[in-house]
């Protein structure tokens, strides 16, 4: 999975906010990811994000 720092990612569980978009701020063996509804920041193993994207919104090019 092609996923950059920047990216906006969508997954398939919302957070408790109401928000399912994701910007990707870290990547390695963990993924830092920044909700997009209301700026939490959580870290998530790598597997655990690739196995629950849905769709990659875009990336900052």
């Amino acid at each position: 999975m092609d996923i950059q720092v920047g990216d906006i990612v969508k997954l398939k569980k919302q957070h408790p906010c109401g928000a399912k978009e994701w910007e990707v701020l870290r990547i390695g063996a963990d993924f830092r990811l920044k909700c997009k509804g209301c700026g939490h920041q959580i870290m998530i193993a790598r597997r655990q994000v690739e196995k629950n994207v849905r769709e990659v919104v875009r990336g900052e090019d």
